[in-house]
């Protein structure tokens, strides 16, 4: 019998707690790690509308990347999402696990994977955390990287853009007849480590949610390009697959269909 805590061990060892952020809320959101597990269901964020396709997909483990418990819930009667959420869960007995910022700093988490999605080669850590345990990798925020040809800020920004599903990226002004070779990035709200992409050489920095007035004290450092929230780390998911996958190959694990992304573009 594979249970919940099981499926869960498997995402603690590849991204272990104690690599969150202190603001952070990684772990068991609710439910029962001792349950068998029937099925796991992957998403970014957990709505009501994936509890319900985790109920009619027979799935009871939901694993997202954002928490669902991030700040103080002092009513369960439905009055918001996240209570819904909960109250949701409890009713149809489906446990939440969510990894957040344990996968942002783990050593193969969401920027390492942004930067082999981009071709990234002889990558490093911009903000290293601490030494993993095992493989001689860096844990920490952030990668550095060199594209595998150099490419003009157009044709990064295009590539972006279409690598992460991203239909807009908000960037800097550039020199049109410039090239970039050595790219840094971090999914998620990375404006923080502007200047230690700065610092690492890049000449252009990929995130998203960077203020107005970063752009303004950064415009003629280095590129900054900004795609959507949800875009940069939607490849979480895929991580949190290829994890359960690798160590239980026949097990049933599901994307949710449910575009839970909040922004639209018009």
């Amino acid at each position: 019998m594979i249970t919940n805590g099981d499926i869960i061990r498997v995402i603690t060892d590849y991204a272990p707690p104690r690599l969150q952020e202190p603001y952070d809320n990684t772990g068991v959101q609710v439910g029962s790690v001792g349950d068998e597990c029937r099925g796991v269901m992957l998403c970014v964020d957990v709505t009501p509308q994936v509890i319900a396709e985790a109920v009619s997909e027979g799935c009871n483990l939901v694993v997202s990347h954002h928490p669902v418990l991030f700040k103080g819930v002092k009513s369960l009667i439905g009055a918001t999402l996240v209570e819904t959420v909960i109250i949701e869960a409890i009713r149809h007995g489906i446990t939440i696990y969510s990894c957040h910022t344990s996968l942002d700093n783990a050593p193969e988490g969401v920027s390492a994977r942004m930067a082999r999605m981009l071709g990234l080669t002889d990558c490093m850590v911009l903000d290293p955390v601490e030494p993993a345990r095992a493989q001689g990798l860096i844990a920490g925020c952030g990668m550095v990287g060199i594209l595998p040809t150099p490419l003009s800020p157009a044709e990064l920004v295009a590539l972006v853009k279409s690598k992460f599903g991203s239909p807009v990226a908000r960037c800097t002004a550039y020199d049109p007849s410039s090239t970039v070779s050595r790219v840094a990035l971090c999914g998620g709200s990375g404006a923080f480590l502007i200047s230690k992409a700065i610092a690492a050489g890049a000449q252009a920095y990929i995130t998203s949610d960077v203020k107005y007035h970063d752009f303004v004290d950064y415009a003629h450092r280095i590129l900054l390009i900004d795609i959507g929230h949800y875009e940069s780390e939607h490849c979480a998911t895929e991580i949190f697959m290829d994890v359960i996958r690798e160590k239980f190959p026949n097990f049933a694990v599901r994307f949710s269909r449910i575009a839970t992304n909040p922004i639209i573009y018009m």
